[in-house]
């Protein structure tokens, strides 16, 4: 049975974790691995460095927005491919196990199932702009 009255408290609870997840992984490239450091790690995957300034800020940018519920729904479908682009660049190839050498991507296959799941449960209680497709109280 789907309880309309706690439903929009796990909403809530997933999409500010994912965003602080975004966070901290942003912060790990920026202040950690430094953004020259970040975009030359990119480059020697074989993608364009100019990407992983690309993708800090979008890291930074939907971490705030699923923290504050602005777009909530709409912001957790468009981080997918960054997660998605980290399996088939990194992580994939590092097998299924994160404690694999490099870290395998179960860790962010989870990650996207719980942005797919903010995208279909709806943007969740306190919610600043609530999507088109749903309400804050969805």
């Amino acid at each position: 049975m789907f309880d309309t009255r706690t439903a929009p408290y796990a909403a809530l609870l997933l999409r500010i974790t994912l965003g602080l997840l975004f966070l901290a992984h942003a912060g790990l490239k920026i202040f950690v691995f430094t953004p020259a450091g970040t975009a030359q790690f990119f480059a020697s995957l074989g993608l364009p460095a100019a990407l992983a300034y690309v993708t800090m800020a979008w890291e930074v940018i939907g971490g705030l927005a699923l923290i504050l519920g602005i777009w909530p729904r709409l912001v957790a479908l468009a981080l997918v491919p960054i997660l998605a682009g980290a399996i088939a660049t990194v992580h994939g190839p590092a097998g299924f196990w994160f404690t694999n050498p490099n870290g395998g991507w179960e860790y962010i296959a989870l990650w996207i199932v719980g942005l797919l799941a903010v995208a279909l449960v709806g943007d969740g209680a306190l919610a600043l702009k609530p999507t088109p497709l749903g309400s804050a109280a969805r």
